[in-house]
């Protein structure tokens, strides 16, 4: 028996009646604990497919490095926001310069097709920030945008999975 949430459970009398309840039928349900987490664990399975297929068919990796950098920068040069724009570029590189990292970094998650521009723009940013930036964040911020970046322009799609040599013959069999 299932209750309105999906819980199984075994309707069992209950063993101590009292005077008020005498000559009903009150049961007792307790839930089995493999089936409340059974809902969770096929989402958790599902959401990680949907994460690895998203991860193999784009530049994740090089992505999340170019984020880690402009985050890096901009937490290095963490003026507050009115200093940044009212004292100068000397201010406010290390915003510019790390919002372009996370934004090349957001964009080759979200359009793969525009790899090669996000990576040498990105390339490009990271190098400027070495000069402009409190060394490029103290050389972490620029070290991680160059790897993310080189990340990023290597990148190739990888190849679909090959179906095993069942379906292969099945599928031709099909169409046969």
């Amino acid at each position: 028996m299932t209750d309105t949430f999906g819980i199984v459970t075994d309707p069992q009398p209950d063993p101590t009646p009292d005077e008020s309840t005498a000559g009903s039928t009150q049961t007792r349900s307790t839930a089995r604990p493999a089936a409340l987490f059974a809902p969770a664990g096929r989402l958790a399975r599902a959401g990680w497919r949907w994460f690895t297929a998203f991860r193999r068919t784009r530049p994740f990796w090089g992505g999340l490095w170019c984020i880690l950098a402009g985050l890096e920068l901009m937490w290095a040069m963490s003026f507050s926001i009115g200093l940044a724009l009212t004292g100068g570029w000397s201010y406010a590189a290390g915003y510019v310069m790390g919002g372009g990292l996370v934004l090349f970094g957001v964009t080759t998650w979200l359009a793969p097709q525009y790899k090669a521009l996000c990576g040498l723009v990105a390339f490009l940013i990271a190098l400027g920030a070495f000069p402009t930036a409190n060394l490029g964040g103290y050389l972490l911020g620029s070290v991680l945008g160059i790897i993310g970046s080189s990340m990023i322009w290597a990148w190739g799609e990888k190849k679909p999975k090959r179906t095993s040599g069942r379906a292969r013959r099945r599928r031709r069999d099909v169409e046969e």
